[in-house]
């Protein structure tokens, strides 16, 4: 039956009835589902005052599949008493059949049947009476057929064996509204130039405008909660007054990426197992020649009061290029840039980018993560600043408590990780890493030697994990993600 027809029989329906009728009643008269009254009746209100529907909500007891199927063939109790024979069945044999489990225990707890264990061919159930009466399908059936008889402890019985259930059904009680009739017309949606010049508008019914519908979402990008969080901390930096550092070059040599920082040529991180190496080009041939021979020295020899590492540098092994494995990297090359100048001038430094490591793929590690870094370099910095700085900093995030504990990196001295107290899992957990950058690598580039650096790092995705509740990286990142997620994050957070 098409829509129209069904809105113009439903209207005639509406017409016979005098108090008015009932959604579900109609539906059954007119042999449709009642989600086709359902749709026919919000058509015909949206033509105005037509009908008038009030919403009524309503409990009944509904047969489950499992109760249509016992209600046609029979419960399980019935239906094993049935299958075993006037000389008996074996256990084994009754277990087999697909209602034998159910059944049987039921038919066992009603007397209907009795078990011989100590038959010479093995258990063997026998009926212990002549005939039953199948009460469960008698009670079934009756429902089935809309009675409501049943007493609340046989409904909570087979509600209990998951054959009833009770469901709330929506129906509308349909009445005659102002503008009531019969027949349905099309209300016009769009006034046409043809309309205007033949004069037709006039005779046209056009639908009223519903100025309080919200429009149609514009189909427009969205930022991945990633990029939100990274778009807050760089503006906590820039209100600091740090000045970004150029990071597009995700590709470093050895040399800018663990000698320039006082990192041993043995460190296990510059293993393959830690770290991405190019195969073409394999080699950097680039270097400021002066500085590559200063930190060779520092290394091999010592200097600047330090002994060094006194084991051999080799070129070949600071020229390889690899992935860079932290931002670190850039702020060696900026730190170097500032040491060329004529006259020191202190500054702040920060910068967010992609870093790469040979990490075992898991729930919060990926090869290619984001890594947050902020320096300062000044005249007489000491670790008492960088507390304060890094008080401030993460102030502003929101984090409040914190906690300094020393560490070891081998670029800094002294180290400390930063802790900060969750207060939705109750205890102490790292947000960074921190330090002050170790002479032996700031003196080979040619700053002062009362100049001090204080530095702190740490990733983008786990406080943004944290903000939005995420429990696997690769649910933020990657093929995994949900794009529905992107859609529906807030624009902006103001939870900070």
């Amino acid at each position: 039956m098409a829509d129209t027809g069904v809105a113009e029989s439903l209207l005639r329906r509406i017409e016979k009835a005098d108090d008015g009728a009932d959604s579900l009643q109609l539906a059954t008269g007119l042999g449709v589902d009642h989600q086709v009254i359902v749709g026919a009746v919000k058509s015909l209100q949206a033509l105005g005052d037509v009908i008038s529907a009030d919403l009524r909500s309503s409990k009944h007891w509904e047969l489950t599949v499992e109760g249509k199927e016992i209600a046609e063939q029979g419960s399980h109790e019935a239906r094993v008493f049935s299958a075993v024979p006037p000389e008996g069945l074996a256990q084994g044999e009754l277990m087999k059949l697909s209602f034998g489990k159910i059944g049987f225990s039921k038919a066992m707890s009603n007397r209907w049947i009795r078990l011989d264990k100590g038959h010479e061919g093995g258990p063997r159930i026998f009926r212990a009476v002549e005939n039953v009466e199948d009460q469960v399908r008698e009670n079934l059936l009756l429902v089935q057929g809309g009675n409501t008889s049943l007493d609340e402890k046989e409904k909570n019985e087979l509600k209990k064996r998951k054959l009833l259930s009770e469901v709330t059904v929506k129906t509308y009680w349909l009445t005659k509204g102002p503008s009531f009739s019969t027949s349905v017309t099309k209300q016009e949606t769009d006034l046409t130039p043809e309309m205007i010049s033949s004069g037709s508008w006039k005779d046209k019914k056009f639908k009223p405008y519903n100025f309080e519908a919200m429009g149609v979402a514009p189909d427009c990008g969205h930022l991945h909660p990633l990029m939100k969080v990274r778009t807050q901390f760089r503006q906590i930096f820039l209100e600091m007054g740090f000045t970004e550092m150029p990071t597009n070059s995700f590709i470093e040599s050895s040399f800018w990426n663990f000698d320039s920082l006082f990192q041993p040529q043995q460190h296990p991180a510059r293993d393959q197992h830690d770290t991405f190496f190019l195969s073409d080009p394999a080699l950097a041939q680039k270097f400021p020649q002066e500085y590559l021979e200063r930190v060779r020295r520092v290394h091999s020899q010592g200097g600047y009061g330090s002994q060094g590492y006194k084991c051999e540098w080799k070129l070949e092994e600071a020229q390889k290029n690899l992935l860079r494995t932290h931002t670190t990297a850039v702020s060696a090359r900026m730190l170097y840039k500032l040491a060329q100048q004529e006259k020191f001038t202190p500054v702040k430094y920060f910068s967010i980018d992609r870093v790469f490591r040979n990490e075992t793929l898991d729930a919060t590690h990926l090869a290619e993560f984001h890594q947050i870094e902020g320096l300062v370099a000044d005249y007489g910095l000491t670790l008492g600043d960088l507390m304060g700085v890094l008080h401030q900093f993460f102030t502003k995030l929101g984090i409040t408590k914190l906690r300094f504990k020393p560490a070891y990196n081998p670029y800094t001295e002294p180290s400390m990780e930063v802790f900060s107290y969750h207060e939705g899992l109750r205890k102490w957990v790292e947000v960074g890493n921190s330090g002050v950058f170790r002479p032996e690598m700031l003196l080979p580039m040619g700053l002062p030697e009362d100049v001090s650096v204080i530095a702190w790092g740490l990733s983008l995705e786990r406080p943004t994990m944290i903000k939005y509740g995420i429990n696997n990286i690769r649910e933020l990142v990657g093929h995994k993600v949900n794009l529905q997620m992107v859609y529906d994050s807030p624009v902006c957070r103001l939870d900070s």
